[in-house]
């Protein structure tokens, strides 16, 4: 039952196709985290806590564990940005909002009308006793010192004692995000010959491929199969293992790393910023944070207590105060919210210089992209 049982939950993960026996220091960040969540169901725990598990996951894959959970007897919570994994898998949503939470019972569907509906009856109630407040405040400054006095001063130990609802903030911070551009021509910016890349042994070999000034380029491929191994290798955080790589003497790099990582987690946003920049002002920072969505308190919190989208925020807005003209992004949408990736959509596509991405949503790089590179065909034509 136990070989069953693994069999079962490699296949769905799409562990397979990497090899049980291959050790670990050989596994791109995706393949480990991968065996981090076959290792955590098959351990099935009374309460699962899943944060963005469908970051490193193919679609098949992404329907496979919807499945999986939806059988699970056991309790499990899960924190996503895949709406609909969350429509497949949830029978109650927690909704953070307006400083409090809030339970629905229901699928992810249901939540949004039932929180749709409850939001607009509460406006209105709100509005309905923000007339009646101001009605009565005008009625006891009018009478407070005339023959009706003393209903003045009734009025004033009711408007006291009543529950007064709280406002509802409803302006949303929807980042706008903008790349300042260097001058290019349309020679080529990226030479990639018989590259072969890992950390101790090769994730990928033999990979070619080259890329022209203001090319808009997407690598794709299963999540796992070693995309950010290839990235970290193209900016210089990986060593090449063999073949080679070259970029235009033109060409000025701007790298988006998908691993949340900081020097500092203590340092605050607005730290971070001065610290790269130091020539802007504190204002000028708190200008440039703000355009990315990154405002009041959450700029001056340590860096380390943000969310995952925040964070991200963060780098990207790091990634626009210097100009480039070539920006490599791995997975930038990984933590972010729907406004701040049409926002992150139009900026890569209005950027007139060169850009190489790798994401595992069509829908958010099929406006952008002018060629594909499928690193699971190069993989299959060895």
């Amino acid at each position: 039952m136990i070989d069953t049982k693994i069999e079962q939950v490699v296949i769905g993960l799409g562990l397979s196709a990497i090899g049980l026996d291959r050790p670990i220091v050989q596994m791109s960040g995706g393949q480990r985290a991968k065996v981090i969540l076959a290792k955590l169901l098959l351990e099935k725990p009374d309460v699962l806590l899943l944060d963005e598990t469908t970051n490193f996951l193919d679609k098949e894959h992404i329907d496979w564990l919807s499945e999986y959970l939806c059988s699970l007897s056991n309790a499990f919570m899960v924190v996503s940005h895949d709406y609909a994994f969350l429509e497949k898998i949830s029978n109650r949503i927690c909704d953070i909002d307006n400083y409090k939470i809030g339970k629905y019972y229901g699928t992810y569907s249901e939540f949004l009308k039932k929180k749709t509906a409850l939001r607009e009856n509460y406006i209105r109630q709100y509005s309905a006793q923000q007339k009646e407040i101001k009605k009565t405040e005008e009625f006891i400054r009018k009478n407070i010192a005339g023959r009706k006095s003393k209903m003045a001063r009734g009025r004033q130990k009711q408007l006291d004692r009543m529950d007064k609802m709280e406002a509802i903030e409803q302006k949303e911070v929807v980042p706008f995000f903008r790349f300042r551009e260097m001058p290019l021509t349309s020679t080529e910016h990226l030479n990639v010959k018989h590259l072969s890349v890992g950390y101790h042994y090769p994730v990928l070999s033999n990979i070619d491929f080259s890329i022209n000034g203001g090319q808009k380029v997407v690598i794709t491929g299963f999540n796992g199969i070693g995309k950010s191994t290839l990235l970290k290798t193209l900016v210089g955080k990986l060593d090449i293992l063999n073949g080679s790589f070259s970029f235009s003497e033109q060409v000025k790099l701007r790298y988006f790393e998908q691993d949340l990582y900081w020097e500092n987690e203590k340092e605050t946003p607005i730290q971070i910023v001065s610290n790269y920049y130091p020539s802007l002002t504190i204002k000028e920072v708190r200008k440039n944070l703000a355009c990315c969505g990154i405002i009041g308190e959450h700029a001056m919190q340590a860096i380390g207590t943000l969310s995952g989208g925040e964070q991200a925020k963060v780098k990207i807005c790091l990634l626009t105060l210097t100009p480039c003209n070539f920006i490599i992004m791995d997975e930038p949408t990984n933590h972010l919210d729907i406004q701040a990736k049409q926002s992150l959509r139009t900026a890569l596509k209005e950027f007139k210089g060169t850009v190489l991405l790798v994401s595992h949503e069509p829908a958010f790089y099929k406006d952008i992209a002018q060629k594909i590179i499928n690193i699971e065909n190069i993989i299959k034509k060895e």
